[in-house]
């Protein structure tokens, strides 16, 4: 009986570095299939505000778990480990290679990690009394509760602060995460240097004001989605909203955003950099991420 764990690829960085374009590349290069590890991308019409990737950009390399789900309801991690092995399970099935490329990293940490979730029911009345609280007071109520959670916790995503409340409220605390790996991974990562990533924010940011963002928030917002979820979406539909509703003007919507998406990167930067299982290379250092990603298949 074979006990080998499947290969599977991991491409991974901030927001705006390029993965997108990697995966494809390194799909075309070893017959693989793209997994997508974005928290908002799983959200149908979230396109423009999320840069997530078109057809074209697609390169005809198919792609899973994009526009899975409507973006009026909340998308657990638990959620999308299951969908994701499912996508790794029938991209194996035929034979090609699994990519799994986002910047998401608690997803990622997740599904590669099999890491097993706190096993808590959700409290729909506390998430409700939640939901009024800012980020800032959400962290505080954590702390109280769980502080050596509190350390490691995203303190600026609401989402990952109720949950985290949730299960502290009702287990005591948060336990640790068990880890049973399920898979083989090659870890991708793209590195860049601050002033080349706030560069690259900035061009990405205006292209996506240029393609018709304000029009994506605006049709959905007149398709029901509330000013208050795109708040919780955070980034580009929390500003955008903001500007919408009249509480920031056009100029300080963007320069206010652009510093924020910014600061995300460079929190997901923080992320990453904890694994030491990541192999980092320049955006266009093409030989010698796939003379990586070849030596990893290769290897017994």
């Amino acid at each position: 009986m074979n006990n080998e764990k499947p290969k599977i690829v991991v491409v991974v960085g901030p927001t705006a570095s390029g993965k997108s374009d990697l995966a494809v590349i390194i799909a075309q290069k070893f017959n693989g299939e793209v997994i997508s590890a974005d928290s908002r991308q799983v959200y149908t019409g979230l396109d423009i505000g999320t840069g997530k990737v078109t057809e074209e950009e697609m390169g005809g390399v198919t792609h899973h778990l994009l526009s899975v789900v409507s973006p009026e309801v909340i998308f657990t991690v638990s959620e999308y480990r299951t969908m994701a092995q499912h996508a790794i399970d029938e991209i194996l099935a035929r034979g090609k290679l699994p990519i799994i490329c986002g910047g998401t990293g608690f997803y990622i940490q997740a599904l590669v990690d099999g890491i097993q979730l706190p096993d808590a029911p959700p409290n729909p009345r506390l998430r409700e009394t939640l939901s009024a609280f800012t980020t800032t007071a959400l962290f505080e109520k954590l702390t109280a509760l769980d502080p050596d959670f509190a350390d490691i916790v995203d303190k600026h995503n609401p989402h990952r602060l109720i949950r985290a409340i949730e299960i502290a409220s009702a287990l005591g605390h948060v336990p640790s995460l068990e880890k049973h790996p399920l898979y083989d991974p090659c870890f991708i990562g793209i590195s860049t240097d601050l002033y080349t990533l706030r560069e690259r924010i900035h061009k990405r940011l205006l292209a996506r004001l240029n393609a018709g963002m304000l029009d994506e928030i605006k049709r959905l917002h007149a398709e029901g989605l509330l000013w208050e979820r795109m708040e919780a979406l955070g980034l580009e539909y929390r500003y955008l909203a903001r500007h919408l509703t009249g509480k920031l003007s056009f100029d300080e919507m963007t320069k206010e955003l652009e510093n924020e998406i910014f600061h995300y990167a460079k929190r997901q930067m923080t992320w990453f950099k904890r694994d030491n299982r990541i192999h980092w290379f320049e955006k266009d250092d093409l030989v010698a991420v796939e003379k990586e990603v070849g030596k990893h298949l290769l290897r017994e």
